[in-house]
């Protein structure tokens, strides 16, 4: 039946110290330990909040467009076992103000059976579609893979049968923890590949995109300019609060979708 609601109370009271366990990760004696113990196997992606993403095309092709929220419409589709939670955890456990709470993860395949039935419930495809539509409409980002963190908390089985899809805000995701963990952890948890995001000539400096929008610090101002960094998951926020609309998300993959879906269906089995 999964974990005890005890459990995971006792998860959502300790989640804020988080940040504490993620700099035991770089400990060297520990590195290997961790990465054993909570992320062996992980494959985990970021996708862009939900809009058209033009697609790098040469001039003489009509313009294209990517859609990354078709990653996970497309594996609820195929899926044959949804479950949505009744919570957030990370939101949860940081008592979010900002964000709804109750906008759960979603849990694809048959490992999703063994869940806790108070914790969430088996809804249809069409509950699911609903579900991750409301969660984008409120603002949330989509992360998609195989994460071994839910296998555990959750205590469910087996591993290649659990899809995770989290909807994550800026404040509260586990996530922020990525500019402290250790590199080799770090690094099992991407932006969508193709992804590029670029602050052009018409930034004021105004710092709007600086303000708590990225979840992992990766955007600065430096000499009067918004800077983005390597720690860059693409998510795209920084681009959606720019007043001057001088941040570019785009990608160089008219197929970068499909690449994502076949990757990430290579660690998990939702038959």
């Amino acid at each position: 039946m999964g974990r005890p609601v005890w459990f995971v109370k006792m998860i959502e009271f300790v989640f804020p110290q988080r940040f504490w366990v993620a700099r035991a990760t770089r400990l060297p004696i520990l590195t290997g330990l961790f990465e054993r113990m909570l992320s062996e196997g992980d494959d985990l992606v970021y996708l862009p909040r939900s809009k058209e993403i033009p697609v790098h095309v040469s001039l003489d092709r009509p313009e294209e467009v990517v859609v990354p929220s078709q990653v996970v419409d497309q594996f609820i589709e195929r899926a044959n076992y949804h479950w949505v939670m009744n919570f957030c955890i990370c939101r949860e456990g940081e008592h979010c103000k900002d964000y709804p709470r109750d906008l759960g993860c979603l849990f694809l395949g048959e490992a999703a059976s063994s869940i806790n039935p108070r914790m969430g419930r088996r809804v249809t495809k069409q509950e699911a579609l609903e579900h991750v539509k409301r969660c984008r409409e409120a603002g949330l980002v989509h992360l998609v893979g195989r994460n071994k963190l839910d296998v555990l908390w959750l205590g469910v089985a087996p591993r290649d049968k659990l899809l995770t899809i989290c909807n994550c805000c800026p404040c509260c995701c586990l996530w922020r923890i990525l500019p402290y963990v250790a590199p080799e952890i770090g690094a099992k948890v991407a932006r969508m590949p193709g992804v590029s995001v670029r602050v052009g000539k018409g930034c004021t400096g105004c710092g709007a995109c600086a303000d708590g929008v990225c979840f992992v610090g990766a955007i600065q101002m430096k000499q009067g300019r918004a800077v983005i960094g390597d720690a860059c998951r693409g998510c795209g926020r920084c681009a959606s609060s720019c007043p001057e609309q001088a941040i570019q998300l785009s990608i160089d993959n008219p197929h970068a979708v499909e690449e994502v879906i076949e990757r990430i269906a290579q660690g998990v089995d939702l038959s």
